[in-house]
């Protein structure tokens, strides 16, 4: 997660150096990686991963409030 999360950081301070690699395509694959790899972790941990996202949904509306 600390990987992607970087990757999404620097594509989003889009330095010069980094301008080739910044594209929608890759911003997707990035996103894409943390919903994958999440989901890979929740059924590594025994978890359902639809479960984790119900508690997710619940603590949001929660927090909204």
């Amino acid at each position: 997660m600390g990987k992607v999360f970087g990757d999404i950081c620097r594509w989003e301070r889009n330095a010069p150096k980094d301008r080739k690699m910044h594209t929608k395509r890759e911003l997707k694959k990035e996103l894409g990686n943390i919903i994958f790899s999440t989901i890979r972790w929740c059924d590594d941990l025994g978890l359902d991963p639809e479960d984790c996202i119900r508690e997710a949904i619940k603590a949001q509306k929660k927090f909204k409030k």
